[in-house]
């Protein structure tokens, strides 16, 4: 038999599922950053600030949160 060919055949399956898990990280990242900026602008806007305080705290905190999850999300799959 050619057991030399079927070792080097790509695992398909693994691939995919590689590619599932890491794209769907990436948008839930997306999406915890971008409520995040939404929520300071939106508190900007009502509480009317000459500095965009809320903005600027909530962006920083949505990219901090979006990096834990995925660290946390790394750690656990492994």
């Amino acid at each position: 038999m050619l057991k030399g060919k079927d070792n080097k055949k790509p695992d398909w399956n693994r691939t995919l599922n590689a590619y599932a898990r890491y794209s769907s990280l990436a948008f839930q990242m997306m999406a915890i950053m971008l409520l995040f900026v939404f929520a300071g602008f939106k508190l900007d806007e009502w509480a009317d600030l000459k500095f965009p305080l809320f903005k600027l705290v909530l962006s920083l905190a949505g990219v901090v949160l979006a990096i834990y999850y995925a660290i946390k999300d790394f750690i656990q799959k492994k």
